[in-house]
């Protein structure tokens, strides 16, 4: 108790040593990134991990300090010393595909995407494109790249590089047509790749109804920024995937304002969600 008494008064004379701005500007920095950190793994796998990682290192934090302080344990208490080290290693290995994202972000956000006629004629091609889809129940799968590229993605598939039309999304798609089973990629507002195999969110994330297409296009969410547009050809239904959500059974006029918020204003699913309901 005596030592735990000293402690809290060096900290305690440590921190009214500080002027107040300081403080002011230290939690500022430490709040904005915490909710940096909270807003990039919205949506992602490591989201779910998140909270549970944070009690076992809080936790562990606490038992090894007491065994150290407590107990006069001369190995524990270098394990204590060396914690924040383990630990980050550990957070390391367990965000790696998170941490992978970031780094992709950094290296490939574009700085400016504003709304333009390009944009809405886009979208018009893409609304189209889904109803003939949705009619005829045709699979198909669809990524817009946002702000983090996809080009380590789509290499996989067939390079185009062909304007955007409804007429060539639906021939792409056709059944039995060579690109028809994988996803196309659209960049700057023209169809890139067809046939690319789009990352797939694991079994359990979604219902058991929903196939392979919606997989990859979650899987593919969850990987990038990326907008992706999915139609059922079990049920013709036709959905949207962002940040690892996935927004089901939209009417034309649902996809329509969806994609006209998420290509022109950037992230707004959750404000659509809540309009919608």
């Amino acid at each position: 108790m005596p030592s735990d008494l000293f402690n809290f008064q060096i900290f305690w004379t440590a921190f009214r040593s500080y002027q107040w701005w300081q403080i002011a500007i230290e939690w500022l920095l430490i709040g904005s990134v915490v909710y940096w950190v909270v807003r990039f793994l919205r949506g992602t796998r490591g989201a779910r991990l998140l909270k549970g990682i944070a009690f076992v290192l809080i936790s562990l934090y606490l038992i090894i300090r007491l065994a150290a302080t407590k107990f006069e344990l001369s190995r524990i208490d270098l394990l204590y010393r060396q914690f924040l080290s383990f630990a980050s290693i550990a957070i390391i290995v367990v965000f790696q595909p998170e941490l992978r994202r970031a780094l992709m972000r950094l290296g490939e956000t574009r700085l400016f995407r504003g709304w333009s006629n390009q944009v809405n004629e886009e979208i018009e091609q893409l609304v189209e494109c889904a109803n003939f889809c949705s009619r005829r129940k045709v699979g198909a799968l669809i990524a817009i790249e946002r702000e983090v590229g996809l080009g380590g993605i789509a290499e996989s598939g067939t390079y185009l590089n062909a304007n955007l039309t409804a007429s060539l999304l639906n021939t792409i798609f056709w059944p039995n047509s060579p690109l028809h089973d994988l996803g196309v990629v659209i960049q700057g507002g023209r169809v890139m790749y067809a046939g690319v195999q789009f990352p797939l969110a694991e079994s359990g994330e979604l219902e058991r109804e929903l196939g392979s297409r919606h997989r990859a296009a979650v899987g593919m969410s969850q990987e990038s920024d990326a907008v992706v547009l999915v139609v059922s050809e079990e049920t013709g239904d036709v959905s949207i995937a962002e940040r690892g959500q996935l927004i089901r059974k939209l009417t034309p006029e649902g996809l329509h304002g969806l994609l006209s918020e998420l290509l022109g204003r950037g992230d707004s699913t959750f404000s659509y969600k809540k309009r919608a309901a």
